[in-house]
């Protein structure tokens, strides 16, 4: 495939590129930059409060205005990115300690300046981490509601057009806007229109397009009409007309963690670290998990026993329910959970086999159970049930997040690729339960356990811990 340079097409890639800025951009960053004067003010005042020291005061909002711009915080590839955000700021709040022994031992020599900077760090990184999260929650909100949303031209095969559209529409509220498409195959524009996606012509027509379209990016898939050559032709129109230039990896479900620009020649490769999961990296989890499940434990420990008293006054059977589930490695265990179905769950199983609402797998899930009590149904809305897996957590079977726990039953019917979830300890809460639980379909909730083995870290529990509150309250897919 080769396309053609007119005169017009040379004019327009020799002016100066004029940047089709998105539309929440600029006031996003100001509004960022002010939180972060603030929050270092904030933090400031807070030390010289307990200290009496003005120098402090004086150093750091500047100190942390440069860390935050030397950690590429206000960078367009950051803004709104959640974690990726988020851990940018701790980079540049680990730097502001650093910064301040240069300083100290290269001209104030102050060990008392030293000592605040050192400190102010901490309540810096508090104030600045909330402000950034209601800041993207107000961003996603915009976005959900069809604003502030960037026009984006796909480029590309239709396969991989349709494999690319169905990752963004199940990934909930997101900055790229669907505005067409440009096919390397037109002759199947047709599966591309079942989708309500314009098809705006070939491969040759998106210059043309993307003056029309006044599109704000360009995101160009993998095929092997479009070689070397073809792309740096289309990253020079896209440089020109001032549009976000991104080429979308065969690989799929990766974290921008992970992946990293080796430039080898001239070459720019890209690097796909593999998933960290030695003990020693998942160490800080282990420590985590148990000593919170042993908090919490304690702090619901009365609530807990209400609980089991009245599973034991509604209907005759124990209060827990215990069912042998694999953990990490294949390893069985005995999960618990406050019992919500009547004595002979089991034996009416195959009765209602035909309602099983996850007949496309392995999961067994029936909406309106008549097994389930009437506490029960109220548990499960409510996610009480879950709550003595606390103890498994303790016990170091289980993790707070992780994977689902399966039966051994379902174990035995995984491929080698769905087999990869036993790397890792099945959790309390999940990518899974956060996402829809039970209304997800079977390759869905694969495709989301093999995400969070491939993409762990610490950052991203916190990130599920902290959406488990908002799903346990919608009560999405709990039945």
């Amino acid at each position: 495939m080769t396309i053609e340079v007119t005169h017009e097409q040379l004019d327009v890639e020799l002016r100066r590129p004029a940047v089709r800025r998105r539309p929440w951009d600029r006031k996003y960053r100001t509004v960022l930059l002010v939180a972060d004067g603030l929050a270092a003010v904030a933090a400031a005042l807070l030390i010289h409060g307990a200290y009496g020291r003005w120098a402090v005061a004086l150093a750091l909002p500047p100190t942390w205005i440069l860390a935050m711009l030397a950690h590429r915080t206000y960078d367009r590839g950051a803004l709104g990115q959640g974690t990726e955000e988020y851990r940018r700021v701790l980079r540049g709040a680990v730097a502001l300690p650093a910064l301040a022994a240069a300083a100290y031992w290269l001209f104030t020599h102050d060990s008392a300046l030293l000592h605040d900077m050192t400190m102010a760090s901490v309540p810096a990184v508090l104030f600045a981490l909330p402000v950034r999260h209601l800041l993207r929650r107000r961003l996603l909100r915009r976005w959900a509601r069809g604003r502030d949303r960037s026009s984006t031209l796909l480029v590309g095969p239709s396969r991989g057009i349709l494999e690319l559209v169905g990752v963004l529409r199940r990934g909930g509220a997101q900055e790229l806007q669907l505005a067409g498409v440009c096919l390397t195959d037109p002759e199947n524009a047709t599966d591309i229109r079942q989708l309500g996606i314009p098809v705006l012509g070939g491969v040759d027509d998106m210059n043309d397009v993307v003056r029309a379209m006044g599109v704000n990016a360009m995101v160009v898939l993998p095929a092997p009409e479009l070689d070397a050559f073809v792309l740096r032709r289309m990253s020079w129109t896209a440089a020109a007309q001032g549009v976000d230039f991104l080429l979308a990896p065969t690989l799929a479900d990766v974290s921008a963690a992970r992946l990293a620009v080796r430039p080898t020649n001239g070459v720019p490769l890209v690097r796909i670290q593999s998933p960290n999961l030695s003990r020693f990296s998942r160490l800080p989890k282990e420590l985590l998990d148990r000593s919170l499940a042993a908090v919490l434990l304690l702090l619901l420990a009365l609530p807990m026993l209400v609980v089991a008293l009245v599973v034991r006054l509604d209907s005759s059977g124990p209060a827990l329910f215990r069912q042998q589930r694999v953990g990490r490695y294949g390893d069985h265990f005995t999960m618990l959970k406050f019992r919500t179905m009547r004595p002979d769950s089991e034996a009416l199983k195959a009765e209602l086999e035909h309602l099983n609402e996850n007949s496309d797998g392995l999961l067994f899930k029936v909406k309106e159970d008549p097994r389930i009590t009437r506490v029960g149904s109220f548990l499960r809305r409510s996610s009480l049930d879950e709550l003595p897996q606390l103890l498994n957590v303790v016990r170091g079977h289980m993790s707070l997040v992780g994977p689902r726990p399966p039966l051994p039953a379902e174990v035995e019917e995984y491929t080698a690729d769905i087999k990869r979830r036993l790397l890792v300890k099945p959790g309390l809460t999940g990518l899974w339960q956060v996402s829809g639980r039970s209304d997800l379909p079977w390759d869905e909730a694969v495709r989301l356990d093999l995400g969070y083995v491939d993409n762990w870290s610490m950052g991203l529990d916190l990130t599920i811990l902290l959406r488990t509150g908002s799903a346990v309250v919608r009560g999405t897919g709990a039945y």
